[in-house]
């Protein structure tokens, strides 16, 4: 049984105008599961269906055999899901550390855990260690980006949600993001990531799903899209 169910959802912004139209999905536990399509296909609307930041009209969604569709964000993220949005996750004003902090509410009285947390993720991002009192204001975008990621890892999730996590960064520190993403996949972590670097969203997820106006075009192991990389680029990029 897939750790992630999606089953037969619609869903969308207004009354009776679905971006999602009967979509289905799975994600397998220890695995990156890569959500590629053009603009405007429902990949982000998908993650926010699924972190409960939007009711689905119909359909289910299963996470570890638990219906969580009609759940609050909230008690999903205490369930072991995180949700890592696309534009910068952080509260500026505060520490990297009391960012850190806040993203371990889940186990605010727990506090041998969020040490051993602190540990993790510092050990995951060096570069964040050695800035814990510095203020997240002063992050570069790069820095801020991993900062939003290892916000939502600090509390030891299951499954991580991520959207466009290299958006705006130079080619170098993309390069360190999707590196991270790879090594948390090792550490047992398991990803739905949602991303228009079509490439290397093929090149690190094990499985992948197409998605055309709010539905599954194609859906196959990395290998499968590896064979017609060049027209899923386009197809992805312009739809069809």
């Amino acid at each position: 049984m897939a750790m992630l169910a999606v089953e037969h959802i619609g869903a969308g912004y207004t009354a009776e105008i679905d971006i999602l139209n009967d979509l289905c999905l799975g994600v397998e536990q220890g695995t990156i599961t890569g959500v590629i399509g053009p603009n405007g296909a429902g990949k982000s609307t998908l993650l926010k269906a699924i972190f409960g930041f939007l009711q689905p009209a119909r359909g289910r969604i299963c996470f570890q055999g638990q219906e969580i569709h009609a759940l609050s964000s909230y008690r999903i993220k205490r369930l072991g899901i995180s949700y890592v949005p696309q534009a910068i996750n952080t509260f500026p004003q505060l520490t990297v550390e009391e960012n850190l902090l806040l993203g371990a509410w889940t186990l605010r009285r727990q506090r041998t855990r969020i040490d051993a947390g602190l540990e993790r993720v510092y050990a995951m991002f060096p570069a964040l260690a050695t800035m814990r009192k510095r203020r997240a204001a002063f992050l570069s975008g790069g820095q801020a980006k991993m900062l939003s990621i290892a916000k939502e890892l600090i509390s030891e999730p299951f499954l991580v949600l991520i959207d466009e996590p290299t958006a705006g960064l130079a080619p170098k520190v993309a390069g360190d993001v999707y590196q991270f993403l790879e090594r948390s996949r090792e550490d047992g972590i398991t990803i739905l990531l949602v991303d228009q670097n079509v490439a290397k969203a093929v090149e690190i997820s094990d499985y992948l799903y197409m998605l055309e106006m709010g539905s599954v075009k194609l859906a196959g192991p990395r290998q499968a899209f590896e064979k017609n990389l060049r027209d899923i680029i386009r197809d992805s990029l312009i739809g069809v």
